[in-house]
């Protein structure tokens, strides 16, 4: 039996909580993913894998879209996204990071860069 990878019930509030309050990164790049507005493809946000929970999730795509504030600018926190991005990236996912600002001063070439991940239909 193959163990339950996404949306563990013990992150559920976690994940309500964190959806519930985005940064405005988060809200900002939300406003072009949600409804599937990005090339028809449908995004999930703070969806969790393993003991992870991701910003934008494509099931389809199996790509994972992270957004890094200030708070990522230090060693621990760089080490432990490595160590994430390494575990997610086992289990096949594609893992692409963008810093906050990015989304606020260059939003489409964020989505450019997205969309360039999206494999071949």
């Amino acid at each position: 039996m193959q163990e339950k990878l996404n949306n563990h019930k013990y992150l559920k509030e976690y994940r309500k909580k964190l959806r519930k309050n985005p940064t405005k990164a988060e809200s900002q790049l939300w406003k072009a993913l949600k409804k599937s507005q990005l090339e028809g493809t449908k995004f999930r946000r703070q969806h969790s894998i393993g003991n992870y929970i991701v910003d934008f999730y494509s099931v389809k795509e199996k790509l994972i879209v992270e957004l890094d504030g200030q708070v990522h600018d230090n060693f621990i926190n760089e080490e432990y996204d490595r160590k994430r991005t390494e575990y997610l990236e086992s289990l096949g996912f594609t893992v692409i990071r963008f810093e906050n600002y990015l989304v606020f001063e260059q939003l489409a070439m964020v989505l450019e860069a997205i969309k360039a991940e999206f494999k071949e239909n």
